[in-house]
């Protein structure tokens, strides 16, 4: 079992409903009123009137992507609590789940529902708003907007007609997950949600193996088992990883050790409860050099699911040895297998 696991608390101490709940801190929330925020384009959020009184101004038009938290509450900036509170309307992935956050800091917005299902529906309607002028703010369920979420295409269209385009940045889980897991930051990929099923899973996987930098990947706790047993065969036992779950939250856990230590933690813990994101270090120095023995396992896995040609050209990019080398040998390992 790894050792030097970091928790906030005993997970056991909860309840399965606690986990889903995001958690609060008094003293980071933003004070009441208007909060200085300086827009896309220099505007003050406010001005005194004639009273003396701040008056709150309109923001310049444009798309606004603003974070919102992971977990902690008080883990939003003031700037976008301004924002959100001045834009005309705000797009969200789910409205429900953005009502409970903005209700706690007193936004009353109008919220649109802007998600992967209805996105190519609502773009028109979001551009023409914008050519009218109007200043619309894009917000994701939790954390960074973009980030595993179709607002990429509402970008690229906001730049194609010449609309501004700027965001409030805040919380995003797979950076906060890499500063946590102790493991090289210098060069890192971020892989999303691997395929849920196995063979899948695996080819995915040898495309990332000799990527020089930590690898990071979100997962279903029902499946972190899996997955980390395929990231022990693709990847190597001994590469190291680091498991982090409910990030910012009450029960903020890291869970350090090699892959292999992983799966061996977890196949006895069984699955863990709350949002998980796994993080990969790099492959160690000479790593890609494997033994014959090695050579035979990793073909063996990966003529499961590919064609006997495409399975020695993924093996000659992992490790720079000869494609006609590996084919051939691929070709030996069928026919031992015939037999």
């Amino acid at each position: 079992m790894p050792s030097g696991t970091q928790t906030g608390a005993t997970p056991n101490d909860r309840s399965s409903s606690q986990t889903d709940e995001v958690s609060e801190n008094p003293l980071s929330s933003p004070p009441n009123g208007v909060i200085s925020s300086q827009g896309n384009a220099g505007d003050p959020a406010s001005k005194p009137d004639q009273t003396g009184n701040d008056k709150t101004l309109p923001l310049s038009a444009g798309l606004y992507l603003v974070a919102t938290p992971i977990g902690n509450l008080g883990d939003i900036t003031f700037r976008a609590v301004d924002i959100l509170k001045r834009a005309e309307i705000i797009l969200c992935e789910d409205t429900r789940t953005s009502g409970k956050l903005l209700s706690r800091f007193g936004i009353k917005t109008k919220r649109i529902a802007y998600h992967e299902h209805n996105a190519e529906k609502m773009r028109p309607e979001i551009m023409d708003r914008l050519g009218k002028g109007q200043a619309i703010a894009l917000i994701s369920d939790a954390g960074t907007p973009l980030i595993n979420d179709p607002g990429y295409k509402l970008v690229r269209d906001c730049q194609a007609a010449g609309h501004t385009v700027t965001t409030a940045p805040g919380a995003c889980s797979p950076i906060v997950a890499l500063i946590l897991s102790g493991l090289p930051s210098d060069h890192f990929f971020y892989g999303g949600f691997l395929p849920p099923k196995s063979m899948a899973r695996q080819k995915e996987l040898t495309r990332f193996a000799n990527i020089p930098g930590s690898l990071i990947f979100l997962e279903s706790p029902k499946r972190l088992a899996a997955c980390l047993r395929d990231m022990a065969d693709c990847l190597g036992g001994e590469r190291p990883a680091a498991v982090t779950r409910e990030l910012t939250k009450l029960f903020e856990e890291i869970r350090p050790g090699t892959l292999s230590e992983l799966v061996a933690h977890y196949d006895e813990a069984g699955a863990p409860k709350g949002e998980v994101v796994i993080v990969v270090g790099p492959a160690p120095a000479g790593s890609n050099l494997p033994t014959a023995d090695e050579i035979d396992d990793r073909l063996r896995i990966l003529l499961q699911s590919n064609r006997t040609k495409d399975a020695a050209d993924i093996l000659a990019r992992e490790t720079g040895l000869k494609k006609r080398d590996l084919y051939n040998r691929a070709l030996e390992l069928g026919q031992d297998e015939d037999d």
